[in-house]
């Protein structure tokens, strides 16, 4: 009877302290930031409007800086096609093919470019360009709704990993990888075959650094190891 109850009390002692230790999911806190304060992505369309009186007077400095500025932007951080929607009227198509040529010449492919027309609303006649991009952020920090001094629970605090969290969402390049990968590149053929034919005759396979780099680099150097 006395070997029963200890055994009780042993088993008793071992469930309080795996309760004590491990956080449970169904608590209001768990130990993994992710979940806690977890990252969301929301699509953010992003637009300029700039005036356009004809292919031969080109645009206003003001207006071509925005437009720098708004391409740079797009290949930056877009995702998809940038549109091109021109007032309807006798300069539409010219519209159209100008800020068309334009943008190709800045560097977007045309299969990304996309033409339209809009009617004109409150005598608006500027053309309008607009793209989509994703935005990442996650629940503002400072909960400290919770006493730090009762650790009964042993669970994190509602504010554990939110700064992490911020910080991922704030630097992360474009933050639609967060929710779906990129497509690999093509693999470069003609630098696979030389790496395979060093390899094959035991020669080293990486590209040799340049001579500014061997003279900055920090390395630890290297040690002949005998038996």
């Amino acid at each position: 009877m006395k070997s029963h109850s200890m055994r009780l009390a042993a088993l008793a002692a071992v469930l309080l302290a795996g309760s004590c230790a491990a956080p449970s999911n169904g608590d209001l806190m768990n130990a993994d930031a992710e979940l806690n304060h977890p990252i969301t992505v929301q699509p953010q369309y992003s637009s300029v409007k700039l005036s356009y009186s004809g292919s031969n007077a080109g645009l206003m400095p003001e207006d071509a800086a925005k437009l720098e500025s708004f391409v740079q932007d797009y290949k930056e951080r877009g995702n998809g096609a940038i549109s091109v929607s021109a007032p309807d009227g006798p300069q539409s198509s010219l519209a159209i093919t100008y800020f068309g040529e334009r943008l190709a010449e800045m560097g977007v492919p045309r299969a990304r470019i996309l033409v339209g027309s809009h009617p004109v609303t409150d005598g608006d006649g500027r053309v309008e360009l607009s793209f989509v991009s994703f935005v990442a952020h996650t629940n503002p920090c400072g909960d400290w709704s919770v006493n730090a001094a009762d650790t009964a629970s042993n669970l994190p605090m509602p504010n554990f990993g939110c700064a992490v969290q911020n910080n991922i969402a704030a630097m992360v390049a474009n933050p639609h990888d967060l929710e779906h990968p990129r497509d690999m590149d093509q693999a470069d053929a003609t630098r696979r075959a030389t790496v395979v034919n060093k390899y094959e005759k035991g020669e080293i396979t990486q590209a040799d650094k340049r001579t500014s780099d061997k003279a900055t680099e920090q390395s630890a150097p290297g040690t002949d190891v005998t038996n």
